[in-house]
């Protein structure tokens, strides 16, 4: 795993800016700590910091190739899991390998197949081409976004990298924030190409991006696509197992420590329990907890139950080298981890101590570990949200996550300044964002209302929510040189759910009906039958007092540009109430407005509305 940068620019010398490109490449440096190199053409530079993976001594970036009509360079961030069977074919095909690293793979991959290699790839990759010889650079981003990659058209190129920092760095990137992202900001939706910042934009998952000097084109070569599907129950969950044995297989390959995220769910126990059938040795896993947590947790809808009893369950049961990571409030309220994890994340669209947590989490496990397996994804691929089967929302023409009652995201725009919100009418926003995604499902001649309905909530999670949840992960992670890697993604197996109907995801009347059969041999009964919780977050009153004692400490400051954007009179009114008063919402908005608070001091956007 990697950070990529780099620059196109066909009307000027590039090989004069070299500070400039290294300084872009030098914002990476999180996201790749053990080496760091440029390269350059006259019109093109690269930038690339290497977290070694694969091929420790090999797969030094960029990577170039030289050939009689010019040099084809290449930086790359990801893993391609069938790099090993791709290899096999280039073999046969004619090309001869210096390294064993998969970024050689898909550079010679390039040389051979082209664009059309994006068709062959099974991986979670972002990766730039400048291909000398038709003097263009090719783009091309993995088919579900888990690895972010972003690019700024200018006037006679582009830039380009994994993270906005890196692109901002250019003295030619703008920082101006409009009306539009600050929508993006406070919507939580993640509308595609949308990057928050003026005239950035994000490479659309499953997107090939072509830049030369007739401009800038895009190309989708995957996207979710409407099949009828005919297998019976049996089947669909023998299919589930099937790719769910090949992918755990495929991405614990690794020339460095791995590990497991676990949390006691379903979803997390699964990728533990495979992969300790796959390994040799005892599988290595980490959950998060916090302290005193079974003294302040309180049982309600969201979270019914705290994840430890269930995590040491899955330990046990499998026999892992299992580790706690317990945290305290103090840890989670520290203004210096929440300017890490702003920065991190270059925006403030975090979910509060949650990715607070998540990044302490990750920057523990770093110390163990450089590859961890993740259960994310599979409330949206297999349908284990509560909204899935809340039937109001089930027939609620909104975004499904918004539309539930007591949802963690509802109402976290209210602290919103009035004149602000007035001028941003989110509603309206969010209306057209729902109609155009609901727009682009292909309904099945075979499907009744429900079930299409069904398919349009899915659609919506897979390609609206998680990606919130996959950059979140990624950029946590990366903050700190951490490999995350995500089997429910792999497209092989989002497409088969996808497709498979909604009375088959819930056969035995309950969520995730088809993961639960496919992976329950070999789990503890405990983890067959707890119903979902998410995320854990700190139930001790101390975080959120600590949050108020902050937010006192904003409005007794001259702050005229988050009081532009925060209505000062709900923030002191928040900030001044019993800490026992405080509900989950209003812990919710101090913690964004916080974010928002340290986001604006960092970044000092120009914000334009």
């Amino acid at each position: 795993m990697c950070g990529i940068t780099g620059w196109v620019a066909f009307d000027r010398d590039l090989t004069r800016d070299r500070e400039v490109v290294e300084a872009m490449t030098e914002t990476m440096s999180c996201r790749g700590p053990d080496a760091a190199g440029v390269w350059f053409d006259r019109h093109a530079a690269l930038g690339h910091r290497r977290l070694a993976v694969i091929d420790i001594p090999g797969g030094a970036q960029p990577m170039s190739v030289s050939t009689p009509n010019g040099d084809v360079a290449m930086v790359y961030s990801g893993e391609a899991y069938n790099f090993t069977e791709l290899r096999d074919e280039l073999i046969a095909k004619g090309e001869t390998f210096t390294t064993s690293s998969d970024t050689e793979v898909v550079l010679r991959g390039y040389l051979v197949w082209g664009e059309a290699l994006a068709d062959r790839l099974n991986g979670m990759y972002a990766f730039a081409i400048w291909d000398s010889r038709v003097r263009k650079l090719v783009m091309i981003r993995d088919r579900m976004g888990i690895k972010p990659f972003y690019f700024s058209p200018t006037r006679d190129g582009v830039l380009f990298g994994s993270e906005p920092k890196a692109i901002l760095a250019n003295p030619l990137a703008g920082r101006t924030v409009d009306a539009d992202g600050l929508r993006e900001m406070f919507a939580s939706v993640k509308t595609p190409r949308h990057a928050v910042w003026k005239g950035m934009r994000e490479v659309e998952p499953g997107t090939i991006v072509t830049v030369d000097e007739r401009g800038v084109r895009e190309r989708t070569y995957w996207r979710l696509e409407s099949k009828l599907h005919t297998d019976d129950q049996d089947t669909t969950v023998g299919r589930v197992r099937d790719l769910l044995d090949d992918i755990v297989r495929r991405q614990l390959v690794a020339d460095v420590p791995e590990c497991v995220l676990l949390s006691g769910g379903l979803d997390s126990s699964a990728i533990t329990a495979l992969s300790a059938r796959e390994l040799r040795e005892p599988v290595r896993t980490f959950a998060v907890d916090f302290v005193e947590q079974a003294e302040n947790f309180k049982p309600n809808e969201l979270r019914p139950t705290m994840d430890t009893p269930y995590v040491h369950d899955v330990a046990q049961h499998v026999g892992s080298d299992h580790t706690d990571i317990v945290l305290d409030h103090t840890q989670l309220a520290d203004l210096d981890i929440r300017r890490k994890v702003v920065a991190a994340r270059d925006l403030p669209m975090g979910i509060g101590d949650m990715d607070a947590s998540l990044y302490l989490l990750f920057k523990a496990i770093r110390e163990q570990s450089t590859v961890a397996l993740s259960g994310e994804s599979a409330d949206e691929i297999f349908g284990g949200y509560r909204q899935f089967h809340d039937q109001a929302v089930q027939k609620t023409d909104a975004f499904p996550w918004l539309a539930m009652v007591n949802s963690p995201l509802e109402g976290s725009d209210l602290v919103l300044a009035p004149e602000l919100r007035t001028k941003l009418d989110l509603d309206t926003y969010l209306e057209d964002r729902y109609g155009e995604a609901v727009a682009e499902v292909e309904r099945l001649d075979a499907e009744d209302e429900f079930t299409h309905r069904m398919r349009v909530m899915s659609y919506l999670h897979l390609t609206r929510f998680v990606r919130i949840l996959l950059d979140r992960k990624d950029r946590m992670s990366m903050a700190v040189g951490l490999e995350v890697r995500v089997p429910f993604c792999d497209h092989r197996l989002v497409e088969y759910v996808y497709n498979t109907p909604w009375s088959l995801k819930t056969y035995d009347g309950r969520e995730k009906s088809l993961l639960r059969g496919a992976t329950r041999d070999v789990l503890p009964e405990s983890v067959v039958q707890r119903v979902k919780s998410p995320y854990p977050s700190t139930s001790d009153p101390r975080y959120g007092a600590a949050l108020q004692a902050h937010a006192r400490d904003i409005l007794a400051a001259d702050n005229d540009a988050l009081f532009a954007l925060v209505d000062r009179n709900v923030l002191s009114q928040i900030a001044t109430l019993e800490a026992d008063r405080v509900e989950a919402v209003q812990r919710s908005q101090l913690e964004r407005t916080l974010d928002l608070s340290v986001w604006l001091d960092m970044y000092k956007p120009d914000i334009a509305i």
